[in-house]
């Protein structure tokens, strides 16, 4: 597996698309990062780690009339890393997803680093 990250957004994209209750993901700490971000914004119900395994298991949130994880793009990349100061941070493409970014303070929505004035790495965009 060469992107973690994105192999786990992908594995919540498909989760939520065929309806499954939770899904379990191979543990690290940047991946706890960002589903903090995730269930702070309700994308997810919640998570937890199990440590016999070592994986998260994440409880995925459903809605009548809210779909999640409908669009989800890896901006940086293990091959091309994006580095972004906090007056070019750019909005979400749907305008009402989010995009994550790791800056020297940690990882947080675009949103919130534009107004702290902190610019960083873009991780990605979930809608």
């Amino acid at each position: 597996m060469s992107d973690p990250i994105s192999n786990m957004l992908i594995t919540l994209k498909n989760a939520a698309l065929v309806d499954k209750e939770f899904v379990l993901i191979p543990f690290s700490n940047l991946k706890m990062a960002i589903l903090k971000i995730l269930a702070n914004k309700g994308y997810v119900k919640s998570f937890e780690i199990d440590k016999k395994t070592k994986q998260i298991k994440v409880v995925l949130r459903y809605s009548e009339n809210m779909k999640y994880f409908e669009y989800v793009k890896r901006i940086s990349k293990p091959g091309q890393r994006i580095y972004i100061k906090s007056s070019a941070i750019p909005y979400p493409k749907t305008h009402f997803g989010i995009i994550i970014i790791s800056t020297p303070k940690g990882m947080m929505t675009g949103y919130e680093a534009k107004k702290l004035g902190l610019g960083g790495e873009l991780i990605c965009e979930v809608a």
